[in-house]
């Protein structure tokens, strides 16, 4: 996702805008913090605790703390999207590593 700046009040909250292109995707990771995923173009596969939808454009999915998440985009066009979570959040991708979101790292300010 492209950086975004905070929103809100306090400024504690960060919205940044991705795309997904035809056949890639994210690889399956943990999330420590509440996100806010919704599509504004195109097609996902999304995996939320093995459990998979498809969702398009329009839907919204909430992500939980915890919730392990895969995001595929098999075929078709690229898909844009809009995320929202609390500044410096982390995930756990499958080999341990802790990754923060760039778009929605708090350093972004500085």
């Amino acid at each position: 996702m492209s950086p975004g700046g905070p929103i809100g009040p306090s400024g504690a909250i960060r919205v940044g805008r991705g795309e997904i292109p035809a056949g890639t995707g994210a690889p399956a990771r943990t999330v420590d913090r509440e996100e806010i995923f919704h599509r504004s173009m195109g097609e996902l596969l999304i995996t939320l605790d093995g459990r998979t939808e498809r969702i398009g454009a329009g839907d919204t999915v909430i992500i939980d703390p915890g919730a392990a998440l895969t995001v595929e985009k098999p075929t078709g066009h690229t898909a844009i999207s809009r995320g929202a979570t609390p500044i410096g959040p982390e995930a756990e991708p499958a080999d341990g590593t802790r990754i923060v979101p760039p778009w929605a790292d708090r350093r972004m300010d500085a």
